[in-house]
């Protein structure tokens, strides 16, 4: 999580918007080379393994996510124990899923702008007008193309990535870029979104994580202290334990 890093990724998300503003066909011809004109359909999606490959994208998704969820749930089962792994990055993990690919890509996005999907355009026999990824106003009316719902959550391997140990977090990012840029290139294929929508899904991804890593390990202003972390949610492991206990109490009394 460098800021050349940043320079590089916002470049990136510069250089892709600006040519796919400029020349919106661009998109239109991207999502061509994966359509028959002949059938009349996105190859990809005639395919049996579609689903099966969609399937596999998220259980490994889950499963980068899941020890996360565990260590905050296990504490706050057990006030008293040691993290199953470290409070902070449990919380980044979390904290970027559900802001990221969560909120950002599914509730704002991709629910509110209407930009239909290249299999529901009129240029591969949809109904809808092709609109450029800039524009908003599209016949969409929910779970529309911009930005791209599952190659975000694939971006998202990123956040796993930032927290590896130096010796592996080249090959982390690495991976976790392959495999961005693969599920992406898979739901183009599909008909499922253009080219903006995977590229803007990485920006933006990384940008929640590059901000949510600041504020928790890199900026003195906001970075979270580790044991002051692991106190408070043990804290809340006490509460959430007594009010359990009272509520049961009241349970019993009333039955």
């Amino acid at each position: 999580m460098t800021r050349a890093a940043l320079i590089t990724v916002l470049g990136i998300g510069f250089v892709f918007g600006v040519l796919c503003a400029v020349d919106p066909q661009l998109d239109l011809d991207l999502a061509a080379l994966a359509f028959d004109t002949t059938r009349h359909l996105f190859v990809v999606n005639a395919q049996p393994w579609v689903q099966h490959t969609r399937t596999a994208a998220r259980v490994l998704i889950a499963l980068l996510a899941l020890p996360a969820f565990v260590a905050i749930a296990l504490k706050l089962i057990g006030p008293h124990r040691r993290m199953l792994i470290e409070a902070r990055a449990a919380l980044f993990l979390i904290a970027t899923l559900a802001l990221g690919p969560g909120v950002l890509t599914n509730l704002v996005l991709k629910d509110h702008w209407g930009r239909p999907r290249p299999i529901d355009v009129q240029q591969f026999g949809g109904d809808y007008r092709f609109v450029p990824w800039w524009d908003p106003r599209g016949s969409c009316p929910n779970n529309c193309s911009f930005v791209a719902g599952e190659p975000s959550g694939a971006f998202w391997t990123l956040a796993p990535a930032a927290l590896a140990p130096p010796p592996v977090q080249v090959a982390a990012y690495g991976a976790a870029l392959a495999f961005g840029i693969g599920l992406g290139a898979f739901r183009m294929a599909a008909g499922a979104h253009f080219f903006s929508d995977v590229a803007f899904a990485g920006v933006l991804i990384y940008l929640v994580i590059f901000i949510a890593h600041g504020l928790i390990y890199r900026w003195p202003a906001t970075r979270l202290d580790e044991k002051a972390l692991e106190d408070r949610l043990g804290r809340f492991g006490e509460w959430l334990s007594g009010l359990a206990g009272r509520l049961a109490s009241r349970w019993k009394k009333a039955s």
